[in-house]
Parts: structure tokens; sequence; C-alpha cells
């Protein structure tokens, strides 16, 4: 497979000659509000029917634009630049490094070994049962409050333990990152995904919860039986795991120190410091609808104290000059990640941007997809919505701004169809959630790849069969609830 950065640039490439051949488009937009615990939420959203064509010749991209154009040749650096602290490309890109550099500080203390080594000598015997608890706890976790990013860090975590364990890093994306957006696509009360799709769409807020309950206990059931099935095959022969050459990083590791447990009171406080930093994360996402400059601040905390708790009781040798050297070879693990970020951001800007107000080919692609329910069926039309957020997620990987782009559109194409505004919902957060354990424009997933030394090309190898069954899963209950009425 082509590196990750090779894959992104013939994207681009491709988006380039769109932007000759398509034209550009541009729709109104509105305020919309509703009501959410009790708040009065906001949203911009487009108007569905004031598509209209950018008069004038369609210029396309150029090859070179100054004064900080967006040309051809400027998709990395504008991509890493884009956005602002409050999301991609270059607020994510700051959490990443930060969540890299925090946990460089941890991984110093050698808390997190030693706490491995701990779980190793004392579960003996009962490895097995680290897969489903966790993935049932991960799925929960992006059901409830959302988490995505967060997840980077516990890769960081979890895949040194499950290779030590005899499984692979693959395992501990599943059983982290991927986890989490099983639960983000089929919850019942995500902040940022169905609540915002369910409010721009006129849909109560987090109504049809029993369905959803129930869909979200058969996907994480699923997703737990798939991960155990394949990394029980992987642990009776470890050379058949895709990354087994990649996961030499985390078993030479584990070989040149010593593996005797010195579980020592330092290493149990550098250990709680990240379970009360996981707390404090979690209340604030779910109390104060924390977010990214928030929780960034939040992991420099954890690593920060843990440095301190290192230097304090000499965990590793730690001297105060050793938490500055971690913290930048922490960063520096995850750097590749946070630059795929700001070139897949690229790909949106050489289309023009996702703002409905600015005329973009993006524009013009979510227009046209629209015209692919004239005339089918209400469960077809559920099915090609459902097909449509999981394309249209590879432009715009955030749950909140693909439901604030889609929804207006969706949501009164599916009534014209025949489909409840529910099922378009439903729709929108299978679609968004699901796409988001392969499309490389995710930042999560590249984070959580960066944590586990794997090449996107690598983990697609693995993913796209387990993707395929998540699909055709998602297909079923689309269909299902459109024949259901779902509302």
């Amino acid at each position: 497979m082509p590196h990750t950065y090779v894959i992104i640039f013939f994207v681009v490439v491709l988006a380039a000659v769109l932007t000759y051949v398509v034209p550009a488009g541009v729709f109104e937009t509105k305020e919309v509000t509703y009501e959410k615990g009790g708040e009065t939420q906001t949203e911009t959203v487009l108007v569905p029917d004031s598509f209209s064509y950018v008069e004038g010749e369609q210029e396309g991209t150029s090859l070179f634009e100054p004064g900080g154009g967006a040309g051809f040749l400027n998709y990395v650096f504008e991509g890493l630049v884009s956005g602002s602290k409050w999301g991609s490309a270059v607020g994510v890109i700051a959490f990443i490094i930060i969540v890299g550099g925090a946990f460089g500080i941890i991984i110093r203390t050698r808390a997190i070994e030693e706490g491995i080594l701990s779980v190793i000598d004392k579960t003996k015997g009962k490895e097995g049962l680290v897969i489903p608890i966790l993935f049932f706890l991960f799925s929960l976790g992006g059901a409830v409050f959302g988490m995505g990013e967060e997840a980077i860090a516990f890769a960081m975590i979890l895949v040194p333990l499950v290779v030590a364990l005899g499984y692979d890093a693959i395992t501990g994306v599943m059983i982290t990152y991927v986890a989490t957006q099983i639960g983000f696509a089929t919850s019942w009360m995500n902040p940022f995904g169905v609540a915002i799709a369910q409010g721009v769409a006129g849909v109560p807020v987090f109504s049809g919860a029993p369905f959803r309950i129930a869909m979200w206990a058969f996907f994480t059931l699923l997703g737990i039986a798939y991960t155990w099935w394949y990394a029980n095959k992987i642990r009776k022969q470890p050379t058949r795991s895709l990354s087994y050459q990649s996961d030499e990083y985390f078993r030479e590791d584990f070989k040149s120190k010593d593996l005797d447990v010195h579980f020592k009171t330092g290493h149990i406080l550098v250990l709680f410091t990240v379970l009360a930093g996981i707390t404090w994360i979690i209340w604030g996402v779910v109390e104060h609808a924390y977010y990214i400059p928030e929780i960034a601040s939040q992991f420099f905390t954890m690593g920060l104290v843990a440095g301190i708790i290192g230097v304090l009781f000499k965990l590793n040798n730690m001297r105060v000059n050793d938490i500055a050297d971690a913290f930048a070879s922490g960063a520096k693990d995850l750097l590749p990640a946070a630059l795929v970020v700001g070139m897949a951001q690229g790909i949106v800007i050489i289309l023009g941007g996702d703002n409905p107000a600015e005329p973009s080919i993006l524009n013009t692609i979510l227009y046209g997809a629209g015209q692919l329910f004239d005339g089918v069926t209400p469960a077809i039309s559920a099915w090609f919505m459902y097909v449509f957020q999981t394309v249209f997620n590879f432009f715009v990987v955030s749950g909140s701004g693909q439901a604030a782009l889609t929804m207006p559109l969706m949501a009164p194409l599916a009534e014209l169809a025949g489909v409840t505004k529910q099922v378009a919902v439903l729709a929108f957060q299978l679609g968004d959630g699901f796409a988001n354990i392969i499309v490389p424009t995710s930042a999560a997933l590249m984070g959580s790849l960066g944590a586990a030394r794997l090449e996107w090309g690598t983990w697609f190898k693995f993913v796209i069969k387990f993707f395929v069954v998540l699909f055709i899963g998602g297909s079923l209950f689309v269909i299902g609830a459109s024949l259901l009425n779902f509302v």
C-alpha cells in the first residue's frame, strides 16, 4: 500500500481536477435554535431550496497561489493552518501534539510499563477478559459523551498492554478507537452527533432512545465478537498479524527493560493522576461541553502533574529536564499523524471549503446528492441517505460539522421521499460514525494509528472487512427503521 501522504496527494490531484469540470455552488444560510438539556443551542445551517450555481467561467485550481491563496501546491500549509482552535485542522493538530507530549511524560515515568507488567502478572489465564471489558467501556464512552480524539491517549496506554499480552497493535486500536466510533455511530445521547442532528432536523433532541440503545447493544456485541475472534487468532499465531513487524517496537521495548514488577507508590500516583484526569475530562464534556481547547489543556495538566510526581519519587531516575525532553519526544511521535490531519484538510480547501455560504465544489456535490432521491421508494431513499453520509464523511469528518451541513438538506428531502426525519438522522449518525474507522481524513483515527505505530495502508487492509460488516448491518437498520416508520 502507498504511504498515507501519497494517498492524500493523489486525492488532492483528483479534487483539483474536479474544480475544472464541476461548477461551484452556493447555499443561503440561516440560524436555527433547539433545546438541549434545558438550554437553547444555535447552529448555522443551509437553506435547502436556496442552492444556485455561481455565475462565471469555471477557472479551476491554479498550481500556486500567492497571498495565502489555495493553489494546488499550497494544500499542505493551508490545510495545516485552516480552521480555528475549536476544530480541524489547526485545533486538532495542536490537540494531537499536546496529547502526545503529555503521554510522553507519563511514559517516561515508566508507570505505564509497570502497570502493564502488574496487570499481566495478576491476570494470567484471564487475559481474554481485557478485550470485551475495554471494548464495552470505550463504546459506552462514545455513546454517552461522544468520545473520539480522547482515544488517542488511551491507545498510547493500551496498545503496549495488548501487545505484551500476546495480541497486536490492531487489537489495541479496535478496543479503543473503533469501539468509540461504534458507540458514536449508534448513540442515543451523543452531544456532538445525534443531539445536533436531531436539533437541526427539527426532531426532539434525544428522542428515539429505545431503538438506538438496542442498536448500540447489537453493534457493540458484534464489535466485541469480531475483535475477540481476531485477537485470539493472532495470539495463537502472531506472525499472521499485519502489524507484526511494526509491533516489534513494543516487543523490543519490553525486552530491553527489566521485566520484574517494581510497582511503587510513585507509579500508583501517576496512574491515579491519569484516572483523575480522564474523570475530569468526562465531567467537563458532560457537564460543561468542554471541547478541544479545554481537553488539550486537561491532558497537558495530567502530563505535568505526572512529571512532577516522577521527579519527586525519582521514577526511572527522572529529573526536571527529563519532563521537557519527554514532552518533546511524545509530541514527535504523533507529529506524522498531525501532519496527515492538515494534508487531509487541504482536500476540502481545494474543493472550496465546507462553508455553505461560500462558492464551492463541495456544495455542488451536496446538492447533487440530494437529487438522487427522486422517484425511489422510501426504504431505498433512506439507504441512499446512509450511503451519501458515509461518502460525505470523507470530506467533513466532524460529526457536528456534517450535521450542520447535511441535515438541513436531508431532513426536507426525507419528508418528500416518504422517510421520517428520525430515519434521516439515523442514516446520518451511522454513516458518520462507521466511516470514521476507515477514512484517512479522520484526525482521531490517524492519531490513534500514530500511537499504535500503524500506517493507514496497513490498517486499511485489516479494517476494510470489518467496515463492510458494519456497513451491511447499518444498511439493515436504516432500511428496517424506514419500513417501521421510525419516529
